[in-house]
This record gives structure tokens, C-alpha cells and sequence, in this order.
């Protein structure tokens, strides 16, 4: 089978592998479609993501979908044929979590996640045309629900876990700065739980188009010299720069709260924070996602149309184009045709 494998900075391969075979408590999925994500180019770019570091050729991907090839023993439910989507986040070990985070499974310590070199050996992604899964990360899709937007269902349950850690946002008006994918999928996502308003903001106007497809009520264009609002009750920061935080912070209504979805450098970097003092601000960091993939599927089962935040799409054999393509400024969602469908 083939398999889009990193083996260090610039250097991707379509690699052959030997199809995997199911075993006890696993299914194999025929993969159809994935999704790049940033941490798929960064391991692309640079041979890390974070303070994650390649030590040996990863296969890339955690946004994918597919149909199940084969059943293991000791799995019920689950049929050969069914399409599905993954939980790409498995907890490692058992150690219960501090009662005052209990549940909230994205905050282990240690937890396997797909496409990632955070652990020797690394945990490879679902870039391949088969990949065997654990069957309790198995996700079927509602019906009515392609594989290619059940791929997309990991991103949405990132911008729903972001939106739920604002709490209840009915009848508020929103702010989103950054307005990629993510982004784009938080301001669908502050709508489908009910905002009034929700405002997106970037320094280019493709992404603004399409955060505009995704439900957003006005947009702001940055390089135009457009300026964002002030007294914003709730605002997202999506763009992971450290420049826009001073921005986003003033915009920031007193007594209001900022959740940070965007990945922060992890590294020190200059940022503007005086307002998060002088006006109260609730500063809240939004990692991941917990059980929101389930609610993502619900939501594209009840029409939540996530295909304005598809800007390209390549197959597996073109996964070096499709990955500059992403790392390039403007693109929106890049997905890679993985298998037949």
C-alpha cells in the first residue's frame, strides 16, 4: 500500500508498505480522504512540530476518513463497508486524571496522537491507503455524511472544543481573528451553538471570503487598514501570532474573554498583553478536543456545510504539491484523496 511518509525536513516519500491486517480489538480502514493540518507541513518544513522531533520516517495525517476493509476479533458493531471517521487521540496508561480536570481527556500527560513524533516509537497518521485503528477511536459517519467531510470532522471538533471553553455564547457577539481553516471552523462553530454575531478578522481577503461562507456576519480586513471592533464580549484568537495578541486583547471587551485555539510559538517572542490586566480579560487556552468529535459529526449530520473551507485537493501521489500548497499563504483546506471513493 502506499503511505505519505516524512523522513525529515523537505524530504517526503510515497512510500510502499505491506497492508496491515486487523488484530484482536482493531478494524482496518480504507482511507479516503485527509486533511493537511499545520503540524502535518511542520514536520514537512522543519522535521518537528512543537517540541516534537522526528527520530525515524512518520506517516503524516490525523484528519481522515475512510470505510472499514476488515473486522478484528472481539469488535461488535462495526461492519466491513461502513464509512467512519477516528478519534486520532489515544490517553497512555491509567493514572486517573486530578479531579479538578476529571474528563478531560486531551489534558493527560501522555496521550498517542495520530501523525505524531512526540513518542519513540513515533504514532503514525492515516496517510496511507489502509491503516488499522482501535476500534473505541472508530467514529462512524451519519448518514448523508461523505467521507471527505467526515475527514473534516477533527478540525470541527477542535473549533467546537474552543467554542465550549467560552462557555455559553447564545446571543453574543464574536469576534474570530484568524480566519484559516480553523478559524473559519470557529466561526461555524460559534453560530451552530447560537452567537448572534460573529465578526472575523485576517490580513488577507481569501481566507475572509471564506469565513463569510461559514456564517460569519461581517469581516475585517486587516491589510486594508480596516480596524477591528471594540467591546467584543467573547473573541478567538486563531492566528497563533503574537502579534495580533495586543489587538485582539484591546478589542476585547472589559471583563471579557479571549480563548487562544491558534498555536502559540513555543518559543519567547515579543507581545503586547497590557490589556489583559487593565481590562480584566479572561485569557483561556483551548487545546485539542475532548469527546466534540461526536458532536462535529452530529452537526454535519444536521447540515452544517463544511466544504467552503476546502480550497484544493490532490491524490496521495501528488502529496509534496499538496503540502506546499498548504504551506503557502491564501490556501484554505488542502485535502489529500487517499484511496478509492
Amino acid at each position: 500500500m502506499k503511505a505519505v511518509v516524512v523522513h525529515g525536513p523537505r524530504d517526503l516519500r510515497i512510500d510502499e508498505r505491506p497492508r496491515p491486517e486487523p488484530g484482536p480489538g482493531e478494524v482496518l480502514v480504507a482511507m479516503e480522504w485527509g486533511g493537511i493540518c499545520g503540524s502535518d507541513v511542520a514536520y514537512w518544513k522543519h522535521g518537528a512540530s512543537g517540541t516534537a522531533t522526528l527520530r525515524h520516517p512518520l506517516v503524516l495525517g490525523h484528519e481522515v476518513a475512510g470505510r472499514i476493509a476488515a473486522v478484528g476479533t472481539g469488535v461488535d458493531g462495526l461492519t466491513d463497508g461502513q464509512p467512519v471517521t477516528v478519534h486520532p487521540a489515544e490517553p497512555v496508561g491509567d493514572d486517573p486524571l486530578p479531579e479538578r480536570i476529571a474528563g478531560r481527556t486531551n489534558l493527560y500527560p501522555r496521550v498517542r496522537y495520530f501523525g505524531s513524533a512526540a513518542f519513540d516509537p513515533h504514532t503514525d497518521g492515516g496517510f496511507s491507503e489502509y491503516r488499522t485503528v482501535r476500534a473505541e477511536l472508530i467514529r462512524p459517519l451519519p448518514a448523508g455524511v461523505s467521507t471527505e467531510h467526515g475527514a473534516l470532522a477533527e478540525p470541527l471538533a477542535v473549533a467546537l472544543h474552543a467554542v465550549h471553553r467560552a462557555g455559553d455564547v447564545r446571543g453574543k457577539a464574536v469576534l474570530v481573528n484568524g480566519a484559516g481553516p480553523i478559524g473559519a471552523l470557529v466561526v461555524a462553530a460559534a453560530k451552530h451553538r447560537g452567537a448572534a454575531t460573529v465578526i472575523a478578522s485576517d490580513i488577507s481577503a481569501a481566507p475572509l471570503a471564506v469565513a463569510r461562507a461559514m456564517g460569519a456576519d461581517r469581516t475585517v480586513d486587516l491589510a486594508a487598514g480596516e480596524e477591528l471592533p471594540a467591546d467584543i464580549e467573547l473573541s478567538f484568537d486563531a492566528s497563533g501570532a503574537p502579534a495580533a495578541l495586543g489587538p485582539v486583547l484591546a478589542a476585547t471587551a472589559r471583563g471579557g474573554t479571549l480563548v487562544q485555539v491558534g498555536n502559540l510559538p513555543g518559543t519567547a517572542v515579543p507581545a503586547v498583553l497590557g490589556s489583559l490586566v487593565t481590562r480584566e480579560i479572561s485569557w483561556i487556552g483551548s487545546y485539542r478536543f475532548v469527546d466534540e468529535i461526536d458532536e462535529a459529526l452530529r452537526a454535519l449530520r444536521d447540515g452544517l456545510d463544511v466544504s467552503p473551507v476546502i480550497s484544493h485537493r490532490f491524490g496521495i501521489e501528488r502529496a509534496d504539491e499538496a503540502l506546499t500548497v498548504a504551506a503557502g499563504s491564501g490556501s484554505g483546506k488542502v485535502m489529500l484523496r487517499l484511496g478509492g471513493c
